[in-house]
């Protein structure tokens, strides 16, 4: 079986929470966004829209979402994520990658305060030197979530093949309407997620895990092939 340079860039990706403070420029960031404009979606109606922020205007939204947080304000979901109650297969999953990640940081697992400070820095965007806040408009059925998760990893491997990283933080759908009024977008539009984008730091602890994968016979099956 050969491995395609796709096969290779799908390897190497991952959810980079640390980056360094090279600029990420303008035909770069135009470039990543048309290469997920090209992702298949149902009846060509291509959901989901990109507001891609650096240096002041990502700093301003910085700045309110971390008021808000020092405020107490409540988090407003705009959207279900996670399946409620969530079955035993997957909360084993979210709390492995948990581990994982709070061990790569050196921070306990009762500590709690560690905790929250580093789940803070999703609304930091991981200090990534591009923000990118993902919505899409109100009304579309759950088929064109999934053709904007197309449009997403189509951004995340456009990402990659330049060197670059793109995470994606979903914690930013919590603050959608506070996110919303900050950038003046349409108000029949909900946030689906954030996106931090630059230069990945090799050298940071938080970059050095990985989370693993389901086996091949937990999400796949082979019917009717030969050898």
């Amino acid at each position: 079986m050969t491995q395609t340079d796709v096969d290779r860039l799908l390897a190497q990706r991952q959810s980079v929470r640390a980056f360094l403070t090279a600029p990420v420029t303008a035909a770069d960031v135009s470039a990543i966004l048309t290469s997920a404009r090209l992702a298949p979606s149902g009846g060509n109606l291509q959901p989901g829209h990109f507001t891609a922020l650096t240096g002041a205007p990502l700093n301003g939204l910085k700045g309110t979402l971390a008021d808000a947080i020092a405020d107490g304000r409540p988090q407003i979901d705009g959207y279900s994520y996670f399946p409620d109650p969530m079955p035993p297969q997957f909360k084993a999953r979210q709390r492995g990658a948990g581990y994982a990640l709070y061990e790569a940081l050196g921070i306990a697992r009762r500590d709690l305060p560690g905790r929250r400070v580093q789940f803070a820095r999703n609304y930091a965007f991981f200090d990534a030197p591009v923000g990118i806040v993902v919505t899409i408009e109100q009304g579309m059925g759950k088929g064109c979530y999934m053709d904007l998760g197309m449009a997403l990893m189509a951004l995340f491997m456009a990402a990659q093949g330049r060197g670059l990283a793109a995470t994606g933080i979903g914690a930013l759908a919590s603050y959608g309407d506070l996110v919303r009024s900050h950038l003046c977008l349409p108000d029949d539009h909900t946030v689906v997620c954030g996106i931090a984008l630059g230069y990945a730091d090799p050298a940071a602890p938080v970059n050095q895990f990985r989370t693993d994968r389901a086996e091949f016979d937990e999400y796949a099956q082979l019917r009717g092939f030969e050898g």
